[in-house]
């Protein structure tokens, strides 16, 4: 029975936290500066997930050829450079760490 409150209490916390911020900006004059500001945030949050566990996979700093994930983001990055296509940079970044994992 715990778990199906905490499961509850998070939803609704999360909800709460949420619709806060939506029924904010539609009620208040947001100044453009903030609007500017906010739209660095999802990149900013992305990358302080994924660099980490590209560029420090066993929690050492490791910028080597032997790096599989840092090559296969590499090949990740080329594909978005060059098909700005969401879809295939996660499938290509996804089959080339596959590949490399498997073939070394």
């Amino acid at each position: 029975m715990n778990i199906w409150l905490v499961f509850l209490l998070g939803g609704l916390l999360t909800f709460g936290m949420r619709f806060s911020f939506i029924y904010l900006f539609g009620r208040f004059e947001i100044p453009h500066i903030v609007h500017r500001t906010l739209r660095f945030v999802p990149p900013a949050v992305l990358s302080a997930i994924i660099f980490p566990g590209i560029l420090m996979p066993n929690n050492q700093l490791d910028i080597s050829l032997g790096n599989h994930r840092l090559l296969a983001g590499l090949i990740a990055v080329l594909v978005a450079l060059w098909t700005k296509n969401t879809l295939f940079t996660i499938l290509a970044g996804m089959a080339a760490l596959l590949i490399f994992q498997l073939a070394f």
